[in-house]
């Protein structure tokens, strides 16, 4: 569907790159600008294969930059400015993610880059945006997920807050940047004016705090870690089973005498856990009574059994169910990706569907370099010469 965007990927990590990935899977044409000799830092960070560092073999890596081209360039060489303005006149998106006082030395701040290139949608996703007091400073996922308020939430009731484990900002911060371009790509289609889009990966965290923060607008209480008893419920969240845990949905209410069936327990029919608050005031009491029967099924026979009741009971999965999960084989939700060094991988397509032969290009991730003389001489016009001069001076 993005057939024909020509799209400068100036990012490293994740936010940024997962950004782009998501350009590239659609057909845009992404050119992703590396530091030479040593590339994304997301080149050294694992897993990798057998536990042995490569940086062509990152599975991070390989999966955030499926479908682009990789050139090199060191954009703190004076001698790179003529090359890198070339690139902004080819673009008709950059995506960036320094901190902004990084982005501003390198001479890459919106003003510049504008009168490069006006009608050029820029996106820069830093930690806490382009403005305000907080622009440059530092941050790591954990500092992220605290600041934007989302630990505040997590974690048992009497015990201290706690951190999730995925990178949640990053990719959701990317997701951001890949909205707001399309946006930004849209307004420039109708008033023909380029955008900067500013994209901060904090205000992802804080903009899925679910309710926590209209209620202390409301109410001037805070919102506390309730664990597995999600908002006050019982029969309500992850539960020990024979090989795992199972997610338990007691709801709705008048769902709730399929609980007593699809367990066998007389008991939970009672009418004191007839309704949320009755369940929450006898909650010990309500999982003294399920456990025994949850400890003796498996996970998987659990939900299939109350799906069948109607109930929406799900398993905890883990990666092992996830890539043997038959309703994603059946969506081709993985799809062989063959990369000259790393081998045949399996990676995950798109998180959306579309109708007709939309397709994907998940092309294996570039190595490192590996289309400076197809940009620098097939596009921009340099000889095989200029390259060799250029590398031998560091510039690429």
């Amino acid at each position: 569907m993005l057939d024909g965007l020509k799209v400068l990927d100036l990012t490293h990590y994740v936010a940024g790159p997962y950004a782009t990935r998501l350009m590239a899977a659609q057909g845009a044409e992404v050119i992703k600008v590396e530091r030479p000799g040593t590339g994304d830092p997301s080149r050294r960070i694992g897993p990798f294969p057998n536990d042995v560092p490569h940086s062509e073999k990152s599975a991070l890596f390989l999966y955030l930059n499926t479908g682009k081209r990789s050139v090199t360039l060191n954009l703190k060489c004076a001698a790179s400015q003529p090359i890198l303005h070339s690139l902004l006149k080819w673009a008709d998106v950059l995506v960036e993610n320094f901190r902004p006082a990084v982005t501003e030395r390198l001479g890459l701040n919106y003003e510049s880059v504008a009168s490069v290139n006006p009608g050029l949608v820029m996106t820069s996703i830093s930690n806490f945006g382009q403005t305000g007091p907080y622009r440059d400073y530092g941050a790591r996922e954990i500092n992220l997920y605290a600041m934007g308020g989302l630990m505040h939430i997590t974690g048992d009731p009497e015990q201290e807050p706690l951190h999730m484990a995925a990178r949640l900002a990053q990719y959701g911060a990317g997701q951001n940047a890949f909205a707001g371009t399309m946006g930004a790509l849209l307004y420039r289609d109708i008033s023909g004016a380029g955008q900067h889009v500013d994209v901060a990966i904090s205000e992802y965290l804080a903009t899925i705090l679910e309710n926590a923060l209209s209620q202390y607008s409301y109410t001037g209480s805070n919102f506390r870690r309730t664990g597995n008893r999600g908002y006050g419920r019982a029969a309500w969240g992850p539960y020990p089973c024979r090989d795992g845990y199972v997610g338990v949905i007691a709801g709705p209410d008048h769902k709730w005498h399929e609980m007593a069936e699809l367990m066998g327990i007389a008991e939970l029919a009672d009418e004191r856990f007839g309704d949320r608050a009755g369940r929450a005031a006898n909650a010990d009491e309500l999982d003294a009574l399920m456990l025994p029967w949850l400890m003796q099924h498996d996970r998987h026979d659990i939900f299939e059994r109350a799906q069948r009741s109607g109930l929406a009971f799900a398993y905890v999965a883990m990666p092992e169910d996830i890539l043997s999960w038959e309703h994603l084989r059946e969506r081709k939700f993985f799809t062989d990706v063959e990369h000259p060094e790393a081998g045949v991988l399996e990676h995950p397509a798109m998180p959306w569907r579309v109708s007709g032969d939309g397709g994907w290009n998940l092309d294996a991730a570039p190595t490192l370099g590996q289309h400076n003389e197809d940009v620098f001489c097939g596009m921009l016009g340099y000889s095989k010469e200029d390259l060799v001069r250029m590398r031998g001076m560091g510039v690429v």
